[in-house]
């Protein structure tokens, strides 16, 4: 995908392929591709975890495909992302985003950017479940 198309974005119960982001942005124009996965750990704030299970808004496809346009269409840059959502397991992907620019600086810094967007306007949401039972759901509200 070169600037200015339409960004691949996808919510997805399956799990998740980092090189189909990486190859909806790369291009002839671009040196620098910046790859970001999220990976589940096994631990949060000093709390071993067994998994999570990631919960989307009926509509969260929309704000996903909305947050990248935007990104896109401000930075002329070419983006994906795809959010997993359901029982993830620890080490399988959360979330695969990737950037494309010419110089590695402005590839860095958008998706940096990006992935903040996703994480505060796309309507997804975690629940932590710990090794001892218990559970916790993790920014909730947003």
């Amino acid at each position: 995908m070169s600037s200015g198309g339409d960004p691949l974005t996808r919510i997805s119960d399956q799990p998740l392929d980092p090189t189909e982001v990486e190859k909806a942005v790369i291009g002839p124009e671009h040196g620098a591709v910046v790859l970001f996965t999220g990976t589940v750990r096994n631990h949060d704030g000093g709390q071993p975890v067994s998994t999570l299970e990631y919960s989307a808004h009926p509509e969260a496809d929309k704000f996903l495909h909305r947050v990248c346009t935007e990104v896109s269409e401000s930075t002329g840059l070419p983006v994906a992302a795809i959010h997993r959502i359901g029982h993830l397991a620890i080490g399988d992907l959360a979330i695969a985003v990737a950037v494309a620019a010419p110089h590695r600086a402005e590839a860095f810094t958008t998706c940096a950017t990006l992935v903040d967007r996703i994480k505060h306007e796309v309507p997804i949401w975690k629940r932590q479940l710990f090794t001892d039972g218990l559970s916790e759901w993790v920014n909730a509200c947003g």
